[in-house]
């Protein structure tokens, strides 16, 4: 089967890889209770209460199901981390897909709510939690729907609620409207926000989730897309889910595509082993650039995520090689530039919503990410000079203090400088204002230098063009996270 668009699940494009949790796509009524059990709902679990909690839980653990939000940590693993005898312990589940370019979650939602409430159950049995909260973000009206349907549904049938299907497990799910914050998707921003507070990120220690989450007590923060592989492995075991894949990237995963390609769309592909480039001009996926025009770049996880060049296609969906090259996976979200992109502008477009986003909490978010937007616009409008592309980096580096993820390029001479990086901001929001401006400044200076002025000249602040490809260095006093 070549890439095909289901007219009834918009934006999602079906192909030949092995649907783990898109299998359901086909079907038009694919969000009700009556067609969730005609194709197997709730056996996983079924299957899940026929054995121990510890049992399923390392299940899950076997399979190196990995985080789908955007730090791609073992779901398992991170299950292990609540303590066994605290109560209540909670269930949160991170709904609010807010990174620019991003849509499968909203999609999960849906077109299979069932399968994420079943998710939600054998999570919540696994690791003994007492209670689930389903956070969705406030603009996707359709999910909140469909997901407060569903949980009709299950409530009606047996599935969620008191001694669920005969037996003496018991768990409560709560769905909660966000208000459209994006700082929200960071877990502990979230939490604040489950709790009637503004949404701002708490400081990690002593506000570990798993130790003091949602009030105050032990809370497992977990992403649509990874709870939803779960009914999956439970019907077919971890050993299957691992035959797809990579070792240390099993399974599949789905990703959304933006830009300038033919087919834009949400697709569910093999982890690890898929590469960019079969990604954008396979025809199982895009199927090219638009108009057959050149690449120019990419960002292959989320706005937040440095960009990549041509040079990087071949790259596979694996974050230990990912990493290395200068970049993230983040939530899977690949925006896609040809070549009559504008770059400045482009970068300008990605740093005025992270700007825009800062909750305001820490002073190089609050204060670095407005003024990027103000110098950037100067330049993009043609008012800048060359001293405002070091002033650029300047205040970058007061959010992300030494050298910054950037792509290898063999055009430009560069060498990979390795993601992560450095920050002094309590979450990942003011790194992300700077992300695209290092990124179109280091990769594509000459767009740069065409737009300035050299009005400064012998102030030592600019120095040449090819040197915005390295860190500028500055004195850096020290900044307050807990601000």
């Amino acid at each position: 089967m070549r890439g095909t668009p289901i007219p009834h699940a918009a934006g999602f494009v079906a192909n030949d890889t092995p649907q783990i949790v898109t299998s359901r796509f086909e079907h038009d009524d694919s969000f009700t209770l009556e067609r969730y059990e005609a194709t197997g709902g709730y056996q996983g679990l079924r299957a899940a209460l026929d054995r121990a909690p510890g049992e399923v839980h390392g299940e899950v653990r076997d399979a190196t199901v990995l985080g789908r939000g955007g730090a791609g940590f073992p779901a398992g693993i991170k299950w292990g981390f609540m303590p066994g005898d605290v109560w209540p312990k909670y269930l949160v589940v991170n709904g609010d897909e807010s990174e620019p370019g991003t849509y499968k979650d909203r999609l999960l939602m849906e077109r299979d709510p069932h399968q994420l409430i079943e998710g939600c159950l054998i999570a919540s049995y696994a690791v003994g939690l007492s209670q689930c909260f389903l956070y969705i973000r406030g603009e996707m009206a359709v999910a909140q729907e469909r997901v407060a349907d569903a949980l009709n549904e299950a409530y009606a049938a047996g599935y969620v609620g008191q001694n669920i299907l005969g037996t003496d497990f018991s768990v409560d799910i709560v769905l909660h409207w966000g208000a459209g914050a994006y700082v929200v998707g960071e877990e502990t921003a979230l939490i604040e926000s489950l709790e009637g507070n503004r949404g701002m990120p708490r400081l990690k220690p002593p506000y570990f989730p798993a130790a003091i989450g949602l009030y105050g007590k032990p809370t497992i923060v977990n992403n649509v897309e990874t709870l939803s592989n779960l009914p999956w492995i439970m019907n077919n075991g971890a050993a299957a889910y691992k035959e797809i894949g990579t070792e240390t990237s099993p399974g599949t995963r789905m990703v959304a595509v933006s830009g300038h390609v033919k087919r834009p769309g949400v697709f569910e592909i093999i982890n690890g082993t898929t590469t960019f480039r079969d990604l954008i001009y396979g025809e199982d996926y895009c199927g090219g650039i638009r108009d057959d025009n050149d690449l120019k770049a990419f960002v292959p996880g989320g706005g937040s995520a440095p960009w990549f060049l041509p040079d990087q296609l071949d790259l596979p969906f694996e974050g230990s090689q990912v990493g290395p090259q200068g970049s993230m996976l983040g939530s899977g979200a690949i925006m896609v530039m040809d070549s009559t992109t504008d770059i400045p502008k482009a970068a300008l477009s990605l740093t005025r919503f992270y700007a825009h986003e800062s909750c305001g909490k820490c002073v190089p978010c609050r204060e670095g990410g407005t003024w990027l937007e103000k110098i950037l616009s100067r330049v993009v409008y043609g008012h800048g000079s060359k001293r405002d592309l070091s002033l650029l980096l300047e205040v970058g580096q007061s959010i992300c203090p030494g050298d910054f993820p950037h792509a290898a390029s063999e055009r430009l001479g560069l060498e990979a400088v390795p993601f992560p990086y450095n920050m002094t901001t309590i979450c990942f929001v003011g790194p992300s204002a700077f992300a695209p401006v290092h990124s179109a400044l280091t990769l594509f200076p000459a767009e740069f230098a065409d737009r300035v002025s050299d009005d400064d000249p012998g102030t030592g602040l600019a120095g040449d063009l090819p040197s915005l490809s390295t860190s500028v260095p500055v004195e850096l006093k020290k900044v307050s996270t807990g601000d």
